[in-house]
Formats: structure tokens, sequence, C-alpha cells
């Protein structure tokens, strides 16, 4: 009888310090700026795979929408970490005196694509301002294009309104139309039947990071372990996406996001990795989620001269490189 009562108290105890170390895993969400896709692929790896749960969090990706507004919510302590599009909201938060700061820089470049119809003289980069028309969103025409009307020499009053249909793009044959590349070529394609040209913006000057890691200040000082598991589990979520097996991540999107297709995926993995929207330049020595003060000041320069960001704000404020440049990841690279 009592050696059966401590196999029982051993058992117990067991089971005790099991639970302990399944609840020490620090809840913690993360919001994406968009419907689940393949571009957020890494992060539902690190979760699928157990990868943030090995350095000691407990993840769960909010997605977001065009009903979601995320920003505010990490503003007022609802999520831990957001996803950014780019280094503008950054600049903007600084300039508005709001402690957030981007801690990686997941995407080297902005999958920010400019199309063109093949054949039809507007074939070359350069070839592009001489189109009959631009058809871009609002926000874009805020920004990029201003760059582009600035720096390149692009015609202001050129520019139509994209309402996210490609019909007009299609049906004029001397346009050019704003996307990003892992979409709205793969629509190019399944609806107008061709192949378009595609410019990545970010292979011609516009250098910003992309798909950034935002955290409240707050939590770096108070918390700065959580951040750097959050960063470096992100990192090797990303490698492991997209050179490994990701077929639970891609389940998972599935699931948060019904609309998802299996071709769309296929796509949108092979362009992020013939485009090295996550893995090119410094990631080769830094990993990914790299991110340099010399990066990001080109940036905002070239965003002052285009008038899109106020001169005169102190950009160390927007970011930090304590939790990047690294390597951490490299060696799942295959």
């Amino acid at each position: 009888m009592y050696g059966k009562q401590k196999i029982s108290v051993a058992v117990v105890a067991l089971l005790a310090a099991s639970t302990f170390g399944a609840a020490a895993n620090e809840k913690v969400t993360f919001g994406t700026n968009w419907l689940a896709e393949p571009e957020h692929g890494g992060y539902y790896q690190a979760v699928a795979d157990g990868t943030y749960a090995a350095c000691g969090l407990d993840v769960t990706i909010m997605q977001g929408g065009p009903q979601v507004s995320g920003r505010p919510m990490l503003l007022a302590g609802k999520i831990d970490f957001y996803m950014g599009g780019n280094l503008l909201s950054a600049f903007d938060a600084v300039q508005q005196g709001i402690p957030m700061r981007v801690v990686a820089a997941d995407f080297q470049k902005d999958p920010q694509v400019i199309m063109s119809h093949p054949g039809e003289g507007l074939d070359k980069w350069e070839d592009l301002k001489n189109a009959d028309q631009y058809i871009l969103g609002d926000e874009g025409a805020q920004t990029f294009f201003q760059w582009m009307v600035i720096e390149l020499g692009f015609d202001a009053a050129k520019r139509a309104p994209y309402t996210y249909n490609t019909a007009p793009f299609l049906a004029n044959k001397k346009s050019i139309q704003q996307g990003y590349v892992t979409s709205e070529p793969f629509a190019v394609k399944k609806e107008g039947g061709f192949v378009p040209n595609q410019f990545l913006l970010a292979d011609y000057g516009w250098d910003t990071y992309s798909t950034t890691v935002e955290v409240m200040q707050d939590t770096i000082d108070k918390k700065p372990e959580v951040v750097q598991c959050f960063v470096d589990g992100s990192a090797k979520g990303w490698y492991k996406y997209l050179y490994g097996d990701n077929k639970a991540a891609n389940d998972m999107i599935k699931k948060d996001n019904p609309d998802m297709t299996d071709d769309q995926i296929a796509f949108s993995i092979e362009q992020m990795k013939k485009f090295g929207l996550a893995d090119s330049g410094d990631t080769d020595k830094l990993g990914i989620g790299a991110m340099t003060d010399e990066r990001i000041k080109s940036f905002y320069d070239k965003m002052v001269k285009a008038k899109v960001t106020p001169e005169g704000i102190d950009i160390k404020k927007a970011y930090t490189l304590t939790f990047v440049n690294k390597g951490v990841g490299l060696e799942l690279k295959k």
C-alpha cells in the first residue's frame, strides 16, 4: 500500500510539473494587418510547429481585415505585437509622440508592384511613366506615388483610382496598375489569361522594410525576453515556411481564411522566394528580420524629399536593433 502511495505521489508531482510547464508559456496576441494569407506564413508556421512554444510563448494570431483596426488595439494594450505594412507608420508614431517601436522587419522588400501589359511599349521600368493611365489606390497615391512623381518623373495627372478590380487595367493595354506581387499578378493571369510585366518598387529604390513587427516600448522595457522570443521564433518560422514543410501552417491559414486557395498559396510562396521578399540582401548574413540604421535613414530621407513625411523626426525612436541581426535561423535555410 505504501509503495502504491509513493508511485501516486510521484505521478501527481510529474503531472503538476508538466502542467506548470505548459502554464509557464506566456500568452501573447499578434495582430496581422489583413486576412490570413501566405504573406503571414512564417508566423503561422511558428505557431503550428511549436517554435514559439519552444522559447516560452503561447501565441494567438488575430487576423486583420477591412473591418479590423489592429494598430489602435496595440496602442490600447489589447494585443502585444502588430504587423506593420511599412516604416511610414513608425515615423508617424514618433511624430505623434506614441512610444511604439519596430523590432524586426520580416520582409526586406515591400511587396508593392507596378504591372503593365507585355508588348505595349511598357516593358521597361523607365517606360512606365509613358503609360496613358496609372491605376493606383488612395494610400499608394499618397505614399509611393509621391516618390515616383518627385524622384522618377511620373505625371500626377495620369493617376486613376484603383478599386481593387483588375477590369480597368485589363481593358486598357496602355495602363499600368499597382498591386502586391503575391496577389494581383495571380488575378491578372487568372482573369486576363496572361502574365503581366511586374516591377517590384523595392528593386527600383522604394527601400522601406515591410511586414514589420511593432511593439509598445512598455513591452520592450518590461518583457524583453518575450519580444526576443517572438522575433526569433518568427525568423525561424519564416525559414521553415519558405524552405521546409509548410502544410500545417497553410492548413491554419485556410482555416482562418476559407477563401484562400491552394493555387493562390503556391503562387504567393513562389513569388516571395523569386523576388526575395523575406530573404535577400542583409538577411544572407544577419538573418530574416534584419534591419540597419543606414537603410531606415535612406527611406526616411526619400519620404522627406517626396513630402510624404515631415523632416526633423527623430527616427531612432521609431525602431530598435536590439532584437535582430543575430543570424537566428540561418541554419534552417535549405
